[in-house]
């Protein structure tokens, strides 16, 4: 089952048990993937794929996190809890994120591969990880680390 398939059976669902919160989220999901197709339509492409799916997703995450950042600099906790609600929904349909210890192993690992030996040698590491662990981890964290790693 795709992620779209699965999130228009979550969608179903919500509906069916009146879940409000749960429903605004999922149809922003629907409405996203939406504008991929249109998108993709205008230039010859064929039907959003799964990838496209986790990169819609992950730009969701991306905003919802950058929301919650500014409430709480505005002391807006219901507006923070309505983000973490939308977060924890989105992530649902992600695959298993790679933890901090994980995407810094990783992180190593295409660093040796590579044979990265300065900041000039990052895009091609943060190319290599995009590659292989696409939607599987943080690439903001990845590329801390990979700063810190390539730095001296």
């Amino acid at each position: 089952m795709t992620i779209f398939e699965n999130v228009n059976n979550a969608l179903s669902e919500s509906l069916k048990s009146k879940q409000s919160d749960r429903v605004l989220t999922l149809r922003a999901i629907v409405s996203a993937k939406k504008d991929k197709e249109i998108e993709k339509r205008t230039q010859d492409k064929k039907e959003v794929t799964d990838e496209d799916m986790i990169s819609i997703l992950n730009k969701m995450l991306k905003q919802r996190k950058e929301s919650v950042e500014m409430y709480q600099k505005a002391s807006r906790q219901d507006l923070v809890d309505k983000e973490n609600t939308e977060i924890k929904i989105i992530e649902e349909f992600l695959p298993q994120q790679l933890s901090q210890e994980e995407v810094e192993k990783v992180c190593n690992e295409a660093i040796s591969n590579i044979g990265a030996s300065s900041l000039k040698d990052m895009g091609k590491v943060m190319a290599a990880l995009k590659e292989k662990y696409l939607g599987k981890m943080d690439f903001s964290l990845a590329g801390k680390i990979l700063k810190d790693k390539l730095k001296g």
